[in-house]
């Protein structure tokens, strides 16, 4: 689906969503009254300085104006890996983005990420992943880390890596990879009006704590991470 396409359906009835060199905002009306904020990234635009913040002054802006839900739209890069970027602290501007969006959930604008075409490394964690949960759509491209950057931090060769990615989910790229790992919620059907969809999640929407580790375990694609979590909290506990 285009992102024209996907507006229309998730809007039928209307939307003002402007795409402004690959960064999106605005809003649409939904089918059970109100609206959605929209933001995001278009056109596998590479997140930078420059995105994270004008992204974030409209994730913070919509906290005073509206109590409706934020939709994140993704077809990104990964970060912008410039010079300047760099130098100017482009870590500090993605984190700031993500806490933007976790601080607009828990404030009354929970966040649902739609990805919809390619998104990698630091553009994908700090847009989609920021959100409570993520939405696919067929045909999305998600890549937390590609291999070959894989096998730089890891040391192992592409080979090994390929291997253990038939076997192993959190290795591999790929939209049923990530939901198998819970890191992707639900995989919406293109064929269904997404109107129908999203107001179906809107109303079964889990609560804000971050399960996504419990859903990885449900789905056999990530299987310690709920356990180790829990007794980390548990220890915590204990400490205090």
């Amino acid at each position: 689906m285009t992102l024209a396409d996907i507006l229309t359906s998730l809007f039928p009835g209307g939307h003002d969503v402007r795409n402004d060199d690959g960064v999106l905002s605005g809003s649409g009306a939904l089918r059970s009254g109100g609206r959605a904020l929209v933001v995001g990234i278009a056109d596998r635009t590479a997140v930078g300085i420059d995105e994270a913040i004008r992204l974030s002054r409209y994730v913070l802006d919509s906290i005073a104006s509206g109590s409706g839900p934020i939709l994140v739209i993704v077809d990104s890069d990964s970060q912008r890996m410039s010079k300047r970027d760099e130098l100017l602290g482009l870590n500090e501007f993605l984190a700031h983005l993500a806490k933007c969006l976790i601080y607009a959930d828990i404030h009354g604008r929970p966040a649902i990420g739609i990805l919809y075409g390619h998104s990698a490394a630091g553009g994908f964690l700090a847009t989609a992943l920021a959100t409570r949960v993520l939405v696919g759509l067929p045909g999305a491209d998600p890549v937390v880390m590609d291999l070959p950057s894989m096998s730089k931090v890891t040391k192992l060769s592409i080979d090994i890596l390929e291997e253990k990615a038939k076997s192993t989910p959190v290795f591999a790229p790929g939209l049923q990879n990530l939901a198998q790992t819970g890191a992707v919620h639900l995989t919406w059907d293109e064929a269904t009006p997404l109107a129908d969809q999203l107001e179906a999640l809107l109303d079964d929407l889990p609560d804000a704590r971050d399960r996504r580790d419990a859903l990885g375990k449900e789905r056999g694609g990530r299987l310690k991470a709920a356990d180790i979590a829990e007794r980390v909290h548990g220890l915590a506990l204990q400490t205090r």
